[in-house]
């Protein structure tokens, strides 16, 4: 099992850290490789094709020590940024390594990098801050959804006579195409969309014993014709909404207990939900009040990622990128200014919530680590396993900043939604400044 790259951090003057990196002897090869592969399609020797140039021939010709330059060179970068992320160091700018060259593409290696970094932001007192915070509440309507659910669940199919079928009928039909193959006894309940617009819009009104030639359209845009023949008709016939339906279809005797479940149910999914919304605005809200705002490569390499994860999105989707634009009024400029706007505010959320765990002196253990995955549903087997393999130091970060989180919002004052909107309608001198527009950063540049 390949080791992970060791990082030791040295703080310096002026907001300047030098990181020390010791890549493991796997990745240095592995760099070796890949160089090799490089140089072998542009180094030309006679007898060989591009790319085709046996390795100690590569050597001999080009000289290790340039085949291991090549190998630096070109993955120094990547070893320094995935350092930079594991020790939780945000540079502004681009790095100054200092190294030898490898002896040996088998044996492990180091090398340094100085940097500046985002200094770090001093957190606003939280206990200060009032954060709106909605107060569950459940709906009658909705408890009212969840027993109509439970009626349909126990609700009795009856043959009607006298009447064509309509929206909810349950049909049993014979369909039949137009170049003779067919589906027989097909049960469908109208309005459940298994079956295609047409056809179902033809079969309502039809009564058993009819039938109906149907013309639709496929995904494609090609034009097929079906015949449709009705053989029985049912109807959902509901039970009564009593202690009966409730003995029948839960682990209660009376509706007024089944009810109360229902809603206690429902009010802890609500609590969760606005508990998430609450652990959101607690963060943009100390994010504010601390006036920190990010800048550099790392603010770049999350937009970036976000610009990739848009253009994912919309390939999946069958969506041309010129299209979302335009059906969204956003010039291409006007969506990278945005979404490097979400960017630095991803950003400012992690550094301020990091600051306040160093603040705090919070530490995460192997142990928290194990309880936090018990407690998401892993088994112990496969939590060692995780462990075993390093997993623990991947999610360290995270638990902290959770445990930050906790906190901060067991510490700010929860106000109602209408009194903070009161307050923030109120006029201060400093909201009559005008909001300075976000900075673009480009390399080589500071904010």
């Amino acid at each position: 099992m390949a080791r992970l790259m060791a990082t030791q951090v040295e703080q310096l003057a002026e907001d300047r850290v030098r990181l020390k990196v010791d890549v493991p002897a796997h990745d240095v090869h592995h760099a070796v490789e890949h160089a090799a592969n490089d140089l072998a399609q542009s180094v030309r020797i006679p007898g060989f094709r591009k790319g085709k140039v046996p390795r100690p021939l590569l050597v001999q010709r080009i000289g290790k020590e340039r085949l291991y330059a090549e190998a630096v060179e070109s993955h120094i970068g990547g070893w320094f940024w995935n350092a930079a992320t594991r020790a939780r160091v945000n540079p502004v700018a681009q790095p100054e390594y200092e190294y030898e060259l490898p002896a040996s593409e088998s044996a492990d290696w180091s090398f340094s990098a100085t940097v500046a970094v985002q200094p770090k932001p001093e957190p606003a007192d939280w206990t200060t801050l009032e954060v709106p915070k909605h107060e569950a509440e459940v709906p009658k309507e909705a408890v009212d959804a969840e027993l109509e659910l439970l009626q349909r669940v126990a609700a009795e199919l009856v043959s009607v006579d006298g009447r064509p079928a309509q929206e909810g009928d349950t049909v049993v039909v014979d369909l039949i195409a137009d170049d003779g193959s067919a589906q027989r006894d097909y049960i469908v309940e109208l309005g459940s969309e298994r079956l295609v617009e047409e056809i179902e819009n033809g079969i309502r009104g039809l009564s058993p014993g009819q039938d109906r030639e149907i013309a639709y359209e496929l995904s494609d845009g090609t034009r097929r014709s079906a015949t449709v023949a009705v053989k029985e008709l049912k109807e959902r016939v509901l039970p009564p909404l009593d202690d009966d339906l409730a003995k029948a279809a839960s682990e209660f005797d009376t509706l007024h207990e089944l009810r109360s479940e229902i809603e206690q149910r429902l009010k802890g999914q609500v609590e969760e939900e606005l508990e998430g919304l609450f652990r959101a605005a607690v963060v943009d809200e100390l994010v504010r009040a601390t006036a920190f705002s990010p800048a550099g490569p790392l603010v770049e390499l999350r937009t970036r990622e976000l610009l990739n994860g848009l253009a994912r999105s919309l390939q999946q989707r069958g969506i041309d990128a010129n299209s979302y634009l335009e059906l969204t009024g956003q010039s291409p400029e006007a969506l990278e200014q945005r979404l490097r706007a979400e960017a630095s505010m991803s950003v400012a959320r992690e550094l301020v919530l990091e600051a306040v765990a160093d603040k705090l002196g919070i530490q995460v253990t192997d142990e928290e680590i194990r309880e936090e995955l018990r407690a998401a549903g892993e088994n112990d087997e496969d939590i060692d396993e995780f462990v075993e393999q390093g997993g623990a130091d991947r999610v360290r970060d995270d638990i902290r900043l959770k445990k930050a989180l906790d906190r901060i919002a067991a510490e700010v004052k929860p106000i109602a939604p209408d009194l903070h909107e009161a307050r923030e309608s109120i006029w201060t001198p400093e909201k009559e400044q005008p909001a300075e527009p976000p900075k673009l950063w480009t390399p080589g540049s500071k904010e």
